[in-house]
């Protein structure tokens, strides 16, 4: 069964420049099907990623975001046991 699928211009050169890259570095002539096709397989093996770039708004923080939180963090020798973060918070 084929489908067509209509693509803007813009996307349908970023597919012809993928495809000319792929036989150039492999010397194989590769077809926009097969690109496509090995596009969405790889899209569906990481599709949390996927379904998180359509979203308007992230829900997760960057990696860069995360390190930079991290790199202010410091070990101060001192144990602080859930108890104590209650009393501190609700007291």
């Amino acid at each position: 069964m084929t489908t067509t699928v209509h693509i803007d211009d813009e996307t349908r050169s970023l597919l012809i420049e993928l495809q000319t890259e792929i036989e150039r570095e492999t010397g194989t002539a590769v077809t926009e099907r097969e690109i496509l096709a090995k596009l969405v397989r790889a899209a569906a093996d990481g599709q949390t990623e996927l379904v998180d770039s359509a979203r308007e708004t992230p829900r997760s923080v960057s990696e860069e975001t995360v390190d930079a939180f991290n790199s202010g963090m410091f070990a101060s020798g001192v144990e602080t046991s859930e108890a104590d973060i209650d009393e501190i918070l609700y007291s």
